[in-house]
């Protein structure tokens, strides 16, 4: 039971999450990015609207996960976000 129980709390505690915020976090980037992408499909029909939304999207969606990450490491990441090798208990 114990590994059905860490498969779902072992990356969310990994980044200073529980499940439900990780799967929160998780939801809003990925709702951002279908949006954004919704963005590029019109923009490569009518390439005068959306001229940067797509790229100004993942950008900012890079700089709040990286700044996630120095905020909250705790587990397996350093402060960059950079994982950290456990070794074995």
């Amino acid at each position: 039971m114990r590994k059905l129980s860490a498969a779902f709390t072992d990356h969310p505690a990994s980044v200073g999450e529980s499940y439900g915020q990780h799967m929160g976090v998780a939801f809003s980037f990925g709702g951002r990015m279908i949006l954004a992408g919704f963005a590029c499909l019109l923009h490569g029909l009518l390439p005068f609207l959306f001229v940067k939304t797509g790229s100004g999207v993942i950008s900012r969606l890079h700089d709040e996960m990286v700044s996630h990450r120095r905020r909250g490491a705790v587990g397996g990441r350093a402060a960059g976000g950079a994982m950290v090798e456990r070794q074995p208990t």
